[in-house]
């Protein structure tokens, strides 16, 4: 690894037309899991100027049949969720508003070929639900165990949407992004050398003194998020450098569910097995595996064994063991990386890492995602039922196993 350079992340607001999918498709997840905590979904959300489109394949007691017949009630809660999710986000806007949208409804059943090779039958375990890899990361570089120019960049557009919520800001609309430079020097972050921000504003906000006002906005946010020493003089800020940015969200650009990946996971500092997270169940591996390795990557580096930890885990669809676990403390650790894949094998508690084992040891079988589909699955408060593959319970187990 290098130890000097500059490295860079962004990150988008829930306003953000992906984002805006993203937690469509979250939310349907959370609506079906709370009527059937085994449901299968698949959701796709297309959004763009006034309108909203669902696709993909469902499955589930209380929702809808095998002959694709939905249970009662249900599509209107479907488009009642679509509308509220919308709304909670602040869209009241000509070119995309919640209220007088055109919503379309294409989900169908789940493929039963697909079914066949995921249920658990006979002595047959649960299969995992697509072939894929998986990797999780932590760092020491924040407290939240994230690269620090990710962490940096999601909280930025975190308090700018609290300040937009709060009536703080009123000159905010809800489409944004963040990007976070920062200059390392032995491996650790020194100087953040240049911040990009560019906020979908009210009119009249990129001339003059309403200019200026959400500049000095902009600034104070960066300065109360980034830690001291990290802003100098010479940090170059590009706040909105395109000029005027009012037509914004899905009526400025078209938003698709799982387009923003990196920004979901670690900013680029880590491998991504290519696998999006929103709008899937847990029995979808792309994403309950890539939370079980965040899990045992944030508590190897919380345990001390580590400052930096990436783990692999794969899949075949079907099949219920994962065909590989691979560890890489990138010459950090305290123990050898193989003793570490050792302790992952031996803990009880992962259920041997299948699907089903990933989803009883995190709790996963619950509605619980709409919350993580915007600002980063990872580097988030373990409150509750949220965000379980945060917690470090693992610590204790893991010094023991490598003893």
């Amino acid at each position: 690894m290098r130890s000097n350079y500059l490295f860079t992340s962004e990150s988008v607001s829930e306003g953000h037309p992906d984002k805006v999918s993203d937690q469509i498709s979250d939310a349907i997840v959370d609506l079906f899991l709370s009527k059937d905590p085994e449901a299968r979904v698949a959701c796709e959300t297309l959004t763009t100027t006034q309108k909203v489109v669902l696709a993909g394949e469902i499955r589930g007691k209380g929702i809808m049949d095998e002959a694709g017949e939905w249970a009662e009630g249900v599509k209107q809660e479907i488009e009642d969720t679509v509308r509220n999710t919308v709304r909670e986000i602040g869209y009241e806007q000509d070119g995309f508003h919640w209220e007088t949208l055109e919503f379309s409804n294409n989900l169908h059943p789940q493929s039963a070929h697909i079914a066949q090779g995921v249920d658990a039958s006979g002595n047959k375990d649960e299969g995992a639900g697509d072939q894929g890899i998986m990797f999780g990361f932590a760092c020491d570089e924040t407290p939240d165990l994230m690269p620090a120019t990710l962490d940096y960049s999601h909280k930025i557009l975190q308090q700018m949407a609290t300040d937009r919520h709060s009536g703080k800001a009123p000159f905010l609309e809800p489409d944004s992004k963040s990007q976070v430079t920062l200059r390392y020097e032995d491996g650790k972050p020194v100087a953040a050398t240049a911040i990009v921000v560019s906020t979908q504003h009210a009119e009249g906000y990129d001339e003059g003194e309403k200019e200026a006002e959400l500049h000095a906005y902009v600034k104070s946010v960066v300065a109360d998020i980034l830690p001291a020493g990290l802003l100098s003089e010479e940090t170059e800020y590009h706040i909105n450098p395109t000029g005027s940015f009012v037509i914004g969200g899905p009526d400025g650009d078209a938003g698709l569910t799982g387009r923003k990946i990196i920004v979901d996971t670690y900013g680029g500092a880590s491998p991504h097995g290519g696998g999006a997270f929103s709008g899937k169940d847990p029995t979808k591996v792309d994403r309950s595996a890539a939370y079980i390795t965040r899990y045992l990557a944030k508590n190897i580096v919380a345990a001390g064994l580590a400052t930096r930890c990436t783990i692999q885990l794969a899949y075949a669809i079907g099949v219920s063991k994962p065909l590989s676990l691979y560890v890489d403390t990138h010459g950090t650790g305290s123990v050898d990386d193989a003793k570490l894949e050792e302790a992952i094998r031996g803990l009880e508690c992962l259920g041997g890492l299948t699907p089903r084992g990933i989803r009883e040891c995190l709790g996963l079988n619950k509605p619980i995602y709409r919350t993580s589909a915007a600002y980063g699955h990872f580097g988030r408060i373990a409150q509750g039922d949220l965000f379980p593959w945060e917690k470090t319970n693992l610590v204790g187990e893991l010094e023991t196993a490598v003893k």
